[in-house]
């Protein structure tokens, strides 16, 4: 798994149990994190601005990576025994609304290097079907952390799933998993801390720091993008072209610019808590102490940090599971969720030939 914040290419050994009739239960055996080089964060970045020939031969050269990583990752720990390879690959471009969603990280030469069955590609088919092809994380929400009202991932951006009530049906009362992007977070935060020298926020300190500055908050509170019903996702491309340029028209420092985003980050996500319950956050921003204190002074919800394996590697271990229904063939993907036109099992299968 890799994310829009580029932390580094996630991978982790998973083994899931299937307990009865959709109880699933998981153990992460083994995970890491593998940093980008310089290289490959430029190439990421710029990719964006490829060609389409380019980008057909930056997929191929990054499943080779990818190849490699999955390759150190099974020998540094003595792995043997592997069912299939799940792999996300890294999103460079994700524009739903105009048909189109392109992860790069090539499945075929995946299971080729690896000598493995892997799967990949899970967002194309329902971008076809007409869905948003993200978030495709609730399904796992759904089935392996039921326990709790709200699961909030702090990731490049913030998504959200939860279980809504529904009109009933003949006195019976449904429910359905909704899900969506709330805003941006560390593609914004980690964007102007880099410009400091430093690859992220440690704790939030530096966004403590600073000063709020209510007029750009008012501002980035008010885009149209949190006026949109769900289904709904977003990309970097809403970054660059709607949030910085915002941003940077008010000339600020960049730890008042750091206190006033963080502080439009928790009032987002505290919006859309409509239901008082417990919320699971997962993902980098969790350890920015001070987003958190933020969120917990606005949430009257129960705020529920759990390991720090599970903050790191939630989404990793989902796409794992997204893999192990896809060989089911199973539903792994949502229509409430995405807004495709059907539930449906998503994601291409590479075999090693």
């Amino acid at each position: 798994m890799s994310g829009t914040s580029l932390d580094g290419v996630d991978i982790a050994y998973i083994k899931f149990t299937l307990n009865g009739l959709n109880n699933w239960s998981f153990n992460i055996i083994s995970s890491n994190t593998y940093p980008y080089s310089d290289e490959w964060l430029k190439k990421i970045k710029d990719a964006l601005h490829y060609s389409k020939e380019k980008l057909s031969l930056i997929d191929l050269e990054y499943g080779e990576y990818l190849s490699d990583l999955i390759n150190v990752f099974r020998k540094e720990n003595n792995i043997e025994l592997i069912d299939f390879i799940a792999s996300h690959g890294h999103t460079i471009h994700h524009k739903p609304n105009e048909g189109y969603t392109l992860q790069i990280g090539n499945g075929k030469v995946i299971a080729k290097n690896t000598k493995t069955k892997t799967i990949y590609d899970f967002r194309t088919h329902d971008v076809a079907l007409g869905g948003q092809g993200a978030p495709l994380v609730p399904i796992g929400d759904a089935l392996l952390f039921s326990d709790y009202t709200y699961c909030l991932n702090l990731g490049g951006f913030a998504n959200i799933s939860f279980e809504k009530m529904i009109a009933p049906k003949n006195y019976k009362q449904e429910t359905k998993r909704i899900a969506y992007d709330i805003c941006a977070v560390n593609t914004v935060m980690n964007h102007y801390v880099n410009k400091l020298g430093f690859e992220y926020d440690d704790k939030g300190n530096i966004a403590k720091s600073g000063n709020l500055n209510p007029f750009l908050l008012e501002k980035l509170n008010h885009l149209t993008f949190y006026k949109k019903r769900h289904p709904k996702s977003l990309g970097i491309e809403y970054v660059n072209e709607k949030l910085l340029p915002l941003i940077d028209s008010f000339n600020l420092e960049i730890k008042d610019i750091l206190r006033t985003f963080i502080e439009h980050i928790a009032i987002q996500i505290t919006y859309n808590l409509k239901m008082d319950g417990s919320l699971l956050i997962t993902g980098g921003g969790t350890f920015n102490t001070f987003l958190i204190n933020r969120i917990k002074n606005l949430s009257s919800n129960k705020i529920i940090i759990p390991s720090k394996e599970v903050i790191d590697y939630k989404e990793a271990l989902i796409f794992a599971f997204l893999g192990v229904l896809r060989l089911e063939n199973k539903i792994n993907c949502l229509k409430s969720v995405t807004g495709a036109t059907k539930n449906h099992c998503s994601g291409l299968i590479a075999i090693n030939n």
